[in-house]
């Protein structure tokens, strides 16, 4: 394995401080686990916006209808 160095700001390395769960965790695991929730709640939201897209056309036939109007104006 190789490694490089990167620069971040103090206020960067003392937030990737705040994330680590074990003193001696490297900021190269905290990194990871960083990059690993990102992909995985990437996927997330691209589901759900799968899902509202192929939900929305019945959710228009159930909202948009005139019984519904009808009881708005009752």
């Amino acid at each position: 394995m190789s490694f490089t160095t990167i620069q971040v700001d103090a206020d960067l390395a003392a937030a990737l401080g705040k994330l680590k769960t074990h003193h001696r965790q490297s900021y190269n695991e905290v990194i990871a686990t960083l990059v690993e929730f990102f992909r995985d709640s990437k996927s997330g939201i691209e589901y759900d916006e799968f899902l509202r897209r192929i939900q929305q056309p019945k959710m228009k036939e159930l909202w948009d209808n005139k019984y519904d109007e009808v009881w708005e104006n009752v």
